[in-house]
């Protein structure tokens, strides 16, 4: 790594999606080219309807969250991950865990819709919201 700017990870957010499975291959070919670390992020928080309420003692979003980022990294990098990839489960809804991260990226790739959502729509809430606040070039793939 040359200089400062170059040791700033390429941030990738991560749902399980086809489309963030996609994104987190592009990250890691980029981060590999440009000699720079792979930050892999997985944002939980309980749905809209559990405000308030106490949920289910047996369910956690955060252990789904995680087992949602091992699977994608096990189906992108069966061989183990790439050198210098650090990983992050993080609470808080994805468009602001993802802004907030990418204060530190040199880039945000984002898959064009993730889970939820229409079908049919371009872009997808996280990643248009991230295309319009980052703090960092962001990468959109469809």
């Amino acid at each position: 790594m040359a200089d400062d700017a170059s040791a700033r990870p390429i941030l990738v957010g991560v749902d399980g999606s086809p489309s963030s499975l996609d994104a987190l291959r592009k990250a890691a070919e980029f981060a590999k080219l440009l000699k720079t670390p792979l930050g892999v992020v997985t944002a939980w928080q309980y749905p809209v309807g559990f405000a308030g309420a106490i949920p289910p003692p047996s369910w956690s979003p955060e252990a789904d969250a995680e087992a949602i980022q091992k699977e994608a990294l096990h189906a992108v990098f069966p061989d183990g991950l790439p050198e210098g990839t650090t990983t992050t489960i993080a609470a808080g809804p994805a468009p602001g865990v993802l802004i907030e991260r990418s204060k530190d990226a040199s880039m945000l790739v984002l898959g064009s819709r993730g889970r939820g959502g229409f079908i049919g729509m371009l872009l997808g809430s996280v990643s248009a919201a991230c295309a319009e606040h980052a703090h960092c070039p962001v990468l959109i793939l469809r």
